[in-house]
């Protein structure tokens, strides 16, 4: 069922909108589209899902599925259930990056490189800093990265007060807010490998997750190499978080409010819980991403309704378990 949940969700999400089409047809041209028969379907309809709609819901499907499993990494890695992806300031880079190539004027491939590159190299800083006579603590970590996004949030400020308020700081500060209407084939050609990546990692490592969440001696007597596998961990988060902040700028409440609705629901073995996260984050950011385009005529930034709808769920959430972290 977490398998076909995102495809069913997908197809039904994929015919919501001003040019309404119904599922059985969704598919029909998809299906038909991808075997190269275009001509024989509705050519608004083909024209619609194949250039329109069929990127942003492929950036629906990875930036949702991806923040989720990044806040389920980090929240077992960090043994906090309040970890996010940007825990390290990967976000805060990512974001100054892109408001920096706004206020340069680069063309959209270059905001997305330029945002990326901040971001991996904000993550690389915190980590540097982190280390104490070569060694690196969980909560130095933490406590850097904490440092380095407050850091990078001060540059996008100085950024935006020094853009053009006409032009520039409308569109940085639009861009901030989230949006998955900038999606195209070439940006996911160009993001997307780093989050399946990023996802495939974590996927792969995520029984040795219910190990490292121990302390670091029992977790070395069970013979797994701590430092290495959380380097690889936050490898594989950054890599997922600066792509997708990269692609639709800044979305909140995924990676925190996902993995805790699928512990929930599945319990707290990871095994269960990272392919859970994955399904769940999908079909979360597929339907607040159509409800953003669909639900007035002005599209609705994405931050603003994951955080409208974040913020009260999680508090029924903490109200329900009594702030215990199940």
């Amino acid at each position: 069922m977490l398998f076909v949940l995102p495809f069913a969700t997908a197809l039904v999400c994929i015919g919501i909108g001003r040019f309404s089409i119904n599922a059985w047809e969704s598919f029909s041209v998809l299906w038909n589209g991808l075997l190269g028969r275009g001509d024989t379907v509705n050519p608004q309809a083909y024209s619609v899902i194949f250039r329109i709609r069929l990127p942003r819901i492929l950036l629906a499907v990875l930036c949702g599925s991806g923040l989720a499993v990044s806040g389920t990494a980090f929240q077992a890695l960090f043994t906090n259930p309040l970890a996010t992806p940007d825990t390290l300031g990967v976000a805060a880079g990512t974001s100054f990056g892109a408001a920096l190539a706004l206020l340069l004027k680069l063309p959209a491939l270059g905001i997305q490189f330029t945002a990326l590159a901040f971001g991996l190299a904000a993550v690389s800083l915190s980590y540097s800093i982190s280390k104490i006579r070569g060694k690196a603590t969980i909560i130095m970590v933490v406590l850097s990265g904490l440092v380095i996004s407050s850091m990078f949030d001060a540059f996008v400020s100085l950024t935006k007060y020094l853009a053009d308020p006409e032009d520039q700081l409308p569109a940085i500060t639009y861009w901030l807010m989230g949006s998955l209407a900038r999606s195209s084939y070439e940006g996911l050609a160009i993001g997307s490998p780093l989050i399946i990546c990023g996802i495939i990692i974590i996927f792969l490592l995520r029984w040795k997750l219910n190990i490292l969440s121990l302390n670091e001696d029992e977790a070395k007597s069970m013979g797994i190499h701590v430092k290495f596998m959380r380097l690889a961990i936050i490898v594989a988060a950054t890599m997922v978080t600066g792509s997708t902040v990269a692609m639709c700028g800044q979305v909140g409440w995924v990676g925190l409010l996902i993995p805790h609705i699928s512990r929930m629901i599945f319990g707290g073995n990871n095994t269960r819980l990272v392919p859970a996260s994955i399904s769940l984050g999908a079909v979360f950011m597929l339907i607040i991403d159509t409800v953003a385009r669909a639900a007035t005529t002005a599209e609705i930034p994405v931050s603003i309704l994951t955080a409208t709808i974040g913020a009260p769920f999680f508090i029924l959430l903490l109200r329900k378990t009594g702030g215990t972290w199940l």
